[in-house]
């Protein structure tokens, strides 16, 4: 699946800093828990350049910071 969002970033003409343009949206709110997953389970993330970035984007406004697995109450 990644491949196929890789290459609609690249190419769509409407990726700006997140999904869709330079302000979040749903895209973007589920494509992060699928990174977190992807790292979690050790896929090498270096081949998605453009989902990476959104991610790191994403992971800078505060709502995504706080929705963290690791920042939940009953993280281990």
């Amino acid at each position: 699946g990644f491949e196929g969002i890789e290459k609609t970033l690249a190419g769509d003409g409407k990726a700006g800093t997140f999904c869709h343009g330079d302000t979040p949206g749903l895209a973007d709110a589920c494509l992060v828990p699928q990174v977190f997953n992807a790292r979690r389970f050790k896929i090498d993330m270096g081949k998605y350049p453009k989902i990476s970035a959104v991610d790191a984007a994403c992971l800078k406004l505060p709502a995504f910071d706080k929705a963290r697995p690791e920042n939940q109450p009953d993280a281990e």
